[in-house]
């Protein structure tokens, strides 16, 4: 069966920053018929539900990945290496199901794809990755934002 890993805020699961879920009809319709791998690079990277805001800063995910970027929350706390390491244990979710896609969250700095928020706190969105994203791309792994989110 074709797998696909989706954030697990999506399938759900209140993982995301401020306690909650953001589970959607069209999720279930964009999986429906594959085994579905939910995972939160968040929390699997030691980061608590609830938790400060975050963002990127000086770049998008692939600059994290390059080290020219960070992560860091609304009280300017760095939290690139917990951003890095719950990156990396999706990955290896991923390739232990077989996973060839992702359904990730969209705008977020860890699962966006496309578009992430600026760094400034302020809503305003640029183009780019988040860190997890960005690791499943250059691994192979073609990342989608979801759709209805």
């Amino acid at each position: 069966m074709d797998s696909v890993l989706v954030s697990a805020c999506l399938r759900g699961v209140p993982c995301r920053f401020d306690g909650r879920d953001k589970a959607s009809p069209e999720i279930d319709v964009a999986v429906a018929g594959r085994e579905v791998v939910s995972f939160c690079p968040e929390a699997a990277g030691g980061l608590p539900t609830p938790r400060r805001p975050a963002e990127l800063v000086g770049g998008d995910g692939h600059d994290v990945l390059d080290g020219t970027a960070r992560v860091v929350e609304d009280t300017g706390r760095d939290v690139t290496a917990e951003f890095v390491a719950g990156a990396r244990r999706a990955l290896a979710a991923a390739r232990a199901h077989g996973c060839t896609e992702a359904l990730l969250m969209p705008r977020s700095p860890s699962c966006g794809r496309g578009l992430v928020h600026d760094g400034s706190f302020g809503g305003e969105l640029v183009a780019g990755d988040g860190v997890t994203a960005a690791l499943f791309e250059r691994n192979g792994i073609a990342v989608r934002a979801a759709p209805g989110v």
